[in-house]
């Protein structure tokens, strides 16, 4: 019996061997069929290809299995109930979240979108040339980037005279003329006030303003004063200093705006001469009286008007005036008082052609002295002085011979 048991310990490993080996030799022939049965899939996430062998039996199946989390925002190239197929090739892309503010709109958003011009064109977000965009175009979409949009409106400035449309999206009314390249001058007017907001809807007016200098020369009139003078006989007046008017220069400031005068305001006043005044001297003497006894007087003897056989002569056209014509002070140009003397033989001469003070013989009127001028009595012309209007009419306008007699 013992010989027995000692045959069996004898075999006993023997027969335990090819069982291990079988085993073994069972399972790799198992792994063998378990991996030719694989299927090969290739993933791209996110631009990242990587090939994959797997028994996955759906694209859900294989996505767990690779721990990739699927939502509703993700851009996935097949369904995720899907049949897994060798060789298929399978793209994901993660949706990045994002936010936009469109003026004062914001919204929130998931996109698969790449650059910032793909994810506005997705979204038919219309950006202009004059819109200011936070980021650039071709800029990058990463998580929770935060683009902002402010829409540019247009805006009328009136500059002067002219007319401008521009767009902006705000700011200040002088940061707009600035980016325009419009400048303000020191005295120029703008509406609204340069550093108010600039607003949709609301014009900006600039008035331009000018200053001029005017200068205006004006006479200043004589003043005429009278002196008293005992010397001369009461009743007689005598120029002394005839009249001369002074100027004064006005400076005027001269306010334009958009190149018309709005304003005039007078900022000084010079006087660069001095008038003179003119004097006349007004006669105190009492004239003297002489009473002869029984003594008639004697008549005024009356003046010849002869013509003289000398003298220079001259043929002249003549009139008559009186010493209380309009204009006429009662005085000649040589100081006589024709207005208390109206029988007073003085006719009106040419200087250039007479002399005054000449002794003159003139035909129908007598010896007279050229002792006056006037304003039309020019060349061969006389003005004959008469006591009254009615002798005046009366001798009426005559050519006559007059002779100059010294």
């Amino acid at each position: 019996m013992k010989s027995i048991e000692r045959l069996l310990s004898a075999l006993k490993p023997k027969l335990v061997f090819p069982s291990v080996a079988i085993l073994a030799i069972i399972v790799l022939a198992s792994l063998g069929i378990y991996k030719a049965t694989q299927a090969t899939v290739v993933v791209a996430e996110d631009g990242k290809s990587e090939t994959i062998k797997t028994h996955a039996k759906t694209v859900k199946d294989l996505f767990d299995a690779l721990d990739i989390n699927v939502n509703e925002h993700d851009d996935l190239s097949e369904d995720l109930h899907a049949t897994v197929e060798d060789g298929m090739e399978i793209e994901f892309k993660k949706a990045k979240h994002m936010m936009l503010t469109v003026d004062d709109q914001f919204a929130s958003y998931y996109t698969t979108a790449e650059t910032v011009e793909q994810f506005l064109d997705d979204e038919d977000v219309e950006v202009t040339e004059h819109d200011e965009l936070s980021h650039r175009l071709s800029d990058e979409i990463t998580e929770d980037i935060h683009i902002q949009v402010t829409k540019a409106y247009p805006i009328t400035i009136f500059d002067g005279k002219e007319k401008q449309n521009v767009w902006t999206v705000g700011g200040t009314v002088e940061e707009l003329l600035e980016k325009n390249d419009i400048k303000i001058k020191k005295h120029d007017k703008v509406k609204p006030n340069i550093y108010e907001q600039v607003f949709e809807d609301r014009d900006i007016k600039i008035t331009r303003v000018n200053y001029e200098e005017e200068k205006v020369e004006e006479t200043i009139d004589y003043k005429t004063e009278r002196i008293e003078d005992d010397t001369l006989e009461k009743g007689k007046e005598k120029v002394v200093t005839e009249g001369e008017a002074g100027k004064l220069v006005k400076t005027y400031r001269l306010t334009f705006e958009n190149g018309e005068q709005v304003k005039r305001k007078k900022q000084e006043e010079k006087v660069t001469k001095e008038p003179t005044n003119k004097v006349i001297a007004v006669g105190t003497k009492e004239p003297e009286v002489v009473q002869l006894a029984q003594e008639k007087p004697k008549k005024k003897a009356k003046q010849s008007t002869k013509e003289p056989s000398n003298g220079k002569e001259f043929t002249m056209h003549a009139t008559a005036y009186t010493a209380n014509c309009n204009g006429c002070s009662g005085y000649t140009a040589t100081g006589i008082n024709i207005g208390a003397n109206p029988n007073k033989k003085v006719v009106a001469v040419d200087p250039s052609v007479i002399p005054l003070g000449s002794r003159v013989w003139v035909e129908g009127y007598g010896e007279a002295i050229a002792g006056d001028t006037g304003g039309s009595i020019s060349g061969n012309r006389i003005d004959v002085h008469v006591p009254d209007k009615s002798a005046a009419y009366s001798f009426g306008t005559r050519t006559v011979k007059v002779k100059v007699l010294d």
